[in-house]
């Protein structure tokens, strides 16, 4: 108890706050202060302790907010019981999972067990990034807008934002007004999730490619949609085969990733894009441009939004993967009529978007160093995934299509992918299997890699060992 004894250390860069409040965490959880203890009071704990009583005061109220004390009031803090299951130390070692499906996918991306290895996270490291821009533009725009964070931003998003968005999208040949064309989202993802709760009912038909996007398929399933699945190549969509589908089944969407293709890093070719376009028109349905990784393309991308000039194409993008996987900002530039009607139900679903992050993705694209930014990255991971491309095959994977840009890469590993997951989750390893970016499931013998692993020794020793655990299996069979 800081009664017997506990002294702040007044030059320590932490505050006399997070010190007590530290020292009293430390103590709870290793139980020498039991459930039910009373602390003492307000006023005895501050001339114990030699602090101000704001300061325990402060210090109570972090340890509440945390679970640890409990307040009654007019008979001061106790410490809380915890739960059984509170107290019951994790699983120790690596876990094969019990189901490898896409919830079990983005839990292991997003928790914090040691499976989540860079060989399949969506995001560039850290260090190939640059948060010193970041943080710069996040000290300025705290600086100059005090008063207006505090607000609720507007409906279509931050004005300046919009502007600097339809200046960079018109520098690509599209055709955008910020006012009539463009709404901002709480990252890509949002942007996606609304034009499909916009026009997707239970029953409706989506056509999507395969492979894909696990995440809009599995959002889409939720939704009651009926997922058709339209193959994939190097060039785009196999087109006799998506107008065979919207003859059949009579689509509402086609929602499509054009350049630097998830998973496979192909890029829509003209021809394709065209050809797109007159199937839409003649069977009479949107097709939703996903360009979450475009700007990884070397040179300018044909896009199906400059084309078509927002007739039928709806285009998303966003910048969380060029800057900061927590700046959620994203962007929908559509018809002005489809922009009106998708703010309605952003209005609906959450309000207005997070205008801090708006803002500071704005003072970034202000500041001009946004395109020297990009460049630099691509650099990085075009020589990553060269590397990473030699390695893989050096290891006894095949790839029928190389990647031609952007941060993944899709190996035939020559066995069912799933199985190799499993053996993958139960050594720490996180990979993920393409059975998971066919909306149909359908068994695969593809994985998908992630060229931020390029520089992690262990996840290509581990790979290195399943490889060989394999080969050894099957010259003994």
């Amino acid at each position: 108890m800081p009664a017997a004894g506990w002294q702040p250390v007044r030059e320590a860069d932490a505050t006399l706050v997070s010190q007590l409040t530290d020292d009293l965490a430390r103590r709870i959880d290793d139980q020498g202060l039991r459930p039910g203890t009373r602390l003492p009071s307000i006023r005895k704990m501050a001339e114990q302790a030699g602090v101000s009583r704001f300061t325990v005061v402060e210090a109570y109220d972090r340890l509440v907010a945390r679970g640890l004390l409990q307040s009654r009031r007019g008979a001061g803090f106790f410490v809380k019981a915890r739960s059984r299951q509170a107290l019951q130390p994790a699983p120790s070692g690596p876990q094969a999972p019990a189901r490898i499906d896409h919830a079990w996918l983005l839990r292991s991306l997003f928790g914090t067990g040691s499976s989540g290895t860079p060989s399949s996270m969506g995001l560039l490291p850290t260090d190939w990034l640059d948060p010193d821009m970041v943080a710069a533009a996040v000290r300025a725009v705290g600086r100059s807008a005090r008063t207006n964070l505090l607000a609720y931003g507007h409906p279509q998003g931050y004005e300046p934002l919009r502007q600097q968005i339809a200046a960079l999208l018109q520098e690509r040949g599209l055709v955008v007004h910020p006012e009539r064309n463009l709404l901002t989202t709480n990252g890509v993802t949002h942007g996606l999730d609304l034009v499909v709760r916009h026009f997707v009912q239970p029953g409706d038909t989506v056509l999507v490619e395969d492979p894909g996007w696990f995440v809009i398929f599995g959002r889409l399933a939720s939704m009651g949609a009926r997922l058709i699945g339209v193959p994939r190549g190097p060039q785009g969509p196999d087109i006799a085969w998506l107008e065979k589908a919207a003859t059949q089944h009579k689509p509402k969407l086609f929602i499509i990733n054009s350049a630097v293709h998830n998973p496979t890093g192909h890029t829509l070719s003209a021809g394709a894009a065209y050809d797109v376009l007159r199937v839409a028109e003649r069977h009479d349905f949107r097709v939703v441009e996903d360009v979450t990784y475009g700007e990884l393309h070397p040179g300018r991308a044909i896009t199906l939004g400059e084309l078509d000039r927002f007739k039928r194409v709806i285009m998303v993008g966003g910048f969380s993967k060029m800057l900061a996987a927590s700046l959620r900002v994203g962007y929908v530039a559509a018809d002005p009529d489809i922009v009106q009607q998708l703010t309605d139900l952003k209005l609906l679903a959450g309000l207005t978007s997070g205008e801090v992050g708006e803002r500071v993705v704005h003072r970034v694209l202000m500041e001009g160093q946004y395109r020297r930014h990009v460049e630099r990255v691509r650099q990085r991971v075009d020589e990553a995934r060269e590397r990473c491309v030699k390695a893989l095959l050096k290891l006894g994977f095949a790839m029928p299509h190389e990647p031609y840009a952007g941060i993944f890469i899709l190996a035939d590993c020559g066995r069912d992918s799933e199985t190799v997951a499993r053996e993958a989750a139960g050594r720490g390893m996180l990979l993920v299997p393409g059975t998971l970016f066919s909306p149909s499931q359908a068994p695969s013998t593809l994985l998908r890699f992630a060229v931020s692993m390029v520089d992690d020794g262990k996840a290509w020793r581990d790979l290195a060992v399943l490889q060989r655990e394999h080969a050894g299996a099957a010259a003994r069979s």
